[in-house]
């Protein structure tokens, strides 16, 4: 458990925190009122490839979104913030020079 987030579950997935669930909840109605399409929980990207270091193999450096959906043509990658790690930021920093992709944080 991370920074005294509670573990919910909500048709049948368990999430993180009340806070990424809520936020499932309202994305799942934007999804069935036509506002957004393609909602997807926790898509992963590559954000630094594998690499050996002093003779080890090292595995990729991955960041888990919480949810990726289209909005109005554009594809949204979302995450749902409490507090803003220094890993976090670094990720987030990462994902804009790697794959384009600007983080919607939501709270």
């Amino acid at each position: 458990m991370k920074y005294g987030n509670k573990k919910t579950e909500v048709d049948g997935i368990t999430f993180d925190s009340k806070a990424e669930a809520r936020r499932y909840l309202a994305l799942k109605t934007l999804q069935a009122g036509g506002y957004i399409s393609g909602l997807e929980l926790q898509p992963v990207y590559e954000i630094v490839p594998p690499v050996t270091l002093y003779g080890r193999r090292r595995p990729a450096v991955k960041y888990k979104a919480d949810f990726r959906y289209i909005e109005k043509g554009e594809t949204v990658v979302e995450d749902v913030k409490g507090m803003r790690t220094p890993v976090y930021n670094l990720k987030r920093h990462l994902m804009k020079a790697v794959h384009g992709i600007e983080i919607r944080e939501t709270t």
